[in-house]
């Protein structure tokens, strides 16, 4: 199959990019904004049946999510308007899309592990937009998967492991909300699970996928801290008020996995696992 990726420049795409040798029967075609302008729907048209595109695996997308409260017409153009431009494009070839979505469809009021279908509240412009590119999808494609994620980490880019390391070395104090309540995801197995649901074919339907376990920002940077054996920085446990921020998080976004885990036979490592395979190869690159 000829697969296109985009935003393969983020955190995704590039651990994607790593695994693709591992699949020499598909021909890749990794593309970033240089490449391809997702929200312009003729450049996509152009590029989808130029070459022959039999799928896409969409990692691209506005992240910044207090930045999107003020900025949302960029965020609606990348999170909403750029799916439909993509399902369209590839269902006039019967092809098939997978596009990341996200915990923040949902206000994080529950306490239970959030399910597949259970009802979308987004209580902030990132997660709305990112739900308005989830409903395009549905309706505009025939074959789809959606995969929402949570506390996305990695090697690559900017990412909260990378700020909690730099400053556990800069600091000797730290404050972390201890009140919000999800689970880190490597993005390398989330990578190995999309590369996974390509390989053994594309089942319709909404899907969850974290790594394993459940965490506080708090815990998350204490095991960080642990791990990287910084031991002269004190991390106090901090509640969300102290630390107000443009757009509201979700108090509670653990994802419940069982439908990819069963769907595609899947194992998924826990959060500790994976973030000290992270942190080994933050160590190689030095």
């Amino acid at each position: 199959m000829n697969i296109l990726i985009t935003g393969c420049n983020g955190q995704l795409g590039n651990e994607m990019k790593l695994l693709e040798a591992l699949y020499p029967q598909h021909t890749w075609f990794n593309t970033d904004v240089a490449e391809l302008d997702i929200t312009n729907s003729d450049a996509i048209d152009t590029f989808v049946s130029t070459n022959n595109i039999d799928g896409i695996v969409n990692c691209a997308a506005y992240t910044a999510v207090d930045k999107a409260e003020t900025n949302k017409q960029l965020c609606t153009a990348l999170n909403a308007e750029a799916p439909a431009y993509l399902a369209m494009a590839i269902e006039k070839r019967k092809g098939w899309i997978i596009q990341i979505s996200t915990d923040y469809v949902f206000d994080g009021t529950a306490h239970l592990p959030y399910k597949e279908d259970d009802t979308p509240c987004p209580d902030s412009v990132y997660g709305s937009t990112k739900l308005a590119g989830e409903i395009a999808l549905m309706k505009l494609c025939s074959k789809w998967m959606i995969i929402r994620t949570a506390w996305l980490y990695s090697i690559y880019g900017n990412n909260f492991v990378k700020t909690m390391l730099r400053l556990g070395k800069e600091k000797d104090e730290l404050g972390v909300i201890f009140d919000q309540i999800g689970t880190p995801t490597y993005a390398h197995d989330l990578a190995v699970a999309i590369m996974t649901a390509i390989d053994k074919g594309i089942v319709n339907g909404v899907y969850h996928f974290s790594n394993e376990g459940v965490a506080s920002w708090y815990d998350f940077t204490k095991a960080i801290h642990r791990i990287a054996g910084i031991t002269n920085c004190n991390v106090k446990p901090l509640h969300t008020e102290q630390y107000p921020t443009p757009a509201k998080r979700p108090a509670y976004s653990v994802l419940d996995k069982t439908k990819i885990k069963n769907t595609f036979g899947i194992t998924i490592p826990h959060w500790e696992e994976s973030l000290r395979c992270c942190i080994a190869k933050l160590n190689d690159v030095k």
